[in-house]
């Protein structure tokens, strides 16, 4: 029974779907290059495969048919002597050389035996041992009759394809001194498409292996990434509900990976702007409270005014003018406030800081009946926006006048301690209450001891800006115990460019303010 073969196949090629549509989610996208990762190494691990499992299946023909052609020559060699089986004599029969040949190859699977004598069918295996019918493949065996007459002796494996299969064989001519009008042709060959369809079937059962095991990493995938960009969702969702009016939302922050951080992050993010917008409506309100008080008396006093009254015309128009005043103060002071982001704000210069300090003395005269004493100078060169310093120096020392009492002592000074350049004024006026340190240098705070309760609350806040901007602090301290009393504020900046050396008093901080 001939065997029948020439089942095909080819490895399956699953492919993850790529997300086209607009707006696919992160999820979506990652999930289709897990996939489609996933789906090329099983794809380039299946065709390696069997590429590698043919190569190897046609390996082994070739050893095969190369043992057979080499068992059929040595047969040719002689048959055993009748009295001696260890001796060799000439064949007499070619039928029977064929006939040992045939039996003496035990076909293996999917091998085919057979031998031509004179064209036609002399020998095959029996049905029985399983082999390959060669002689039912009429298309075979008119190829091999075609050629039966080749005198080659080089017997080289050859692939033969008909309409039943393909085949890998090697067709030995075969002749005998005894019969030379006879020729004969030992053939074996094998069916390659049986053997390959058995490495095709193997790989397709791989493939099915690999499309289940793509479908399982695309479910196990599609939660475990899911797992993973939660606080991205979180993070989206709070975002969303942040609104301007409301910036009190926080995402919940756990672990300590990248997607932590960056949840940390935006939550600093959201209470810089939370802090920002209270800002904000804090300063709008202030300044609509502080406009709005020189409005209402402005248009009080118009709505009252008796134009035929001269006097009363001057008093109200001086008001109105001293009110517009303050309101211009006010506006200039904001928009101190505005620019002091701007790196332009300050324009450092190298600067004499004991001539600065006189010119600051000089000025501070007009600010009220004190009595003004320079108790430390520094003779130091010190690189520094000199209008900035001096009108955050006089805003100081504008503080100590309103603080204090007509004919009272301001003291003020320069000094160098360490890396860092000091500017102080002292006043003997009531002092800060503690409750109120943390807050006097916020925009239009006002201290309880206001003596005038005329200004906008801006002094102290453009003070800090001015020295913020020069990459220093305001700080203020107290006398020690029995040094009287008052406050002292110090500009603490960074000693840049400083040169020369030295001031005529001592840099000890404490004792200057004594």
């Amino acid at each position: 029974m001939a065997s029948a073969a020439g089942h095909g196949g080819s490895a399956v090629d699953p492919q993850g779907t790529r997300p086209g549509r607009a707006g696919a989610t992160v999820r979506t996208r990652l999930l289709a290059a897990v996939v489609a990762l996933t789906a090329t190494a099983l794809t380039v691990a299946g065709a390696t495969g069997l590429a590698l499992q043919q190569r190897d299946a046609d390996a082994r023909i070739a050893d095969s048919l190369t043992r057979a052609v080499a068992a059929l020559r040595a047969l040719e060699a002689g048959e055993p002597s009748p009295g001696d089986e260890d001796e060799r004599v000439p064949w007499t029969s070619l039928d029977r050389l064929l006939r040992e040949a045939v039996e003496a190859r035990v076909p293996g699977e999917h091998e085919g035996v057979l031998a031509l004598q004179d064209g036609q069918l002399g020998w095959r295996p029996a049905d029985e041992t399983g082999a390959v019918r060669l002689d039912t493949d009429e298309e075979l065996m008119a190829w091999l009759r075609a050629h039966a007459d080749d005198r080659g002796r080089d017997a080289r494996p050859r692939t033969v394809r008909t309409a039943v299969t393909e085949y890998r064989l090697v067709a030995v001519p075969v002749r005998i001194e005894a019969e030379p009008e006879s020729e004969g042709l030992f053939v074996v060959a094998f069916d390659r498409s049986a053997l390959t369809a058995d490495v095709r079937r193997v790989v397709l059962t791989y493939s099915a292996v690999g499309l289940f095991a793509l479908v399982v990493v695309s479910v196990v995938a599609w939660f475990v990434v899911g797992r993973m960009l939660r606080p991205v969702r979180l993070l989206r969702d709070t975002v969303r509900r942040v609104t301007e009016s409301d910036l009190s939302e926080r995402i919940a922050v756990r672990g300590s990976d990248d997607l932590a951080d960056l949840a940390g992050s935006v939550n600093a993010m959201l209470d810089r702007l939370e802090r920002a917008f209270g800002s904000q409506r804090e300063l709008l309100d202030d300044v609509g409270h502080e406009l709005r008080t020189p409005l209402t008396i402005v248009r009080g006093h118009l709505e009252l005014l008796d134009p035929s009254d001269a006097a009363d015309v001057r008093a109200t128009q001086a008001l109105a003018l001293d009110e517009l005043d303050r309101m211009q103060r006010l506006v200039d002071d904001l928009v101190t406030l505005a620019t002091a982001d701007r790196p332009d704000f300050v324009r450092p210069a190298p600067v004499d800081v004991g001539r600065l300090t006189d010119d600051v003395l000089e000025k501070a005269r007009g600010l009220g009946e004190r009595r003004f004493v320079v108790v430390s100078r520094a003779d130091v060169t010190a690189h520094l926006d000199a209008q900035r310093i001096t009108q955050a120096w006089l805003q100081l020392l504008a503080n100590a006048v309103r603080f204090s009492a007509p004919g009272s002592t301001v003291r003020l000074g320069s000094e160098v301690a360490g890396e860092r350049l000091l500017l102080w004024v002292r006043d003997e006026g009531p002092g800060v209450p503690p409750e109120e340190e943390e807050r006097i240098f916020e925009r239009f705070h006002r201290g309880q001891a206001d003596r005038v309760q005329h200004g906008a609350g801006l002094g102290l806040p453009i003070v800090a800006a001015i020295v913020t901007a020069h990459g220093g602090r305001v700080f203020l301290e107290h006398p020690p115990p029995g040094a009287g009393p008052g406050v002292v504020f110090v500009l603490d900046l960074p000693a840049v460019g400083l040169v020369d050396g030295a001031s005529d008093v001592s840099y000890d901080l404490v004792e200057p303010h004594r």
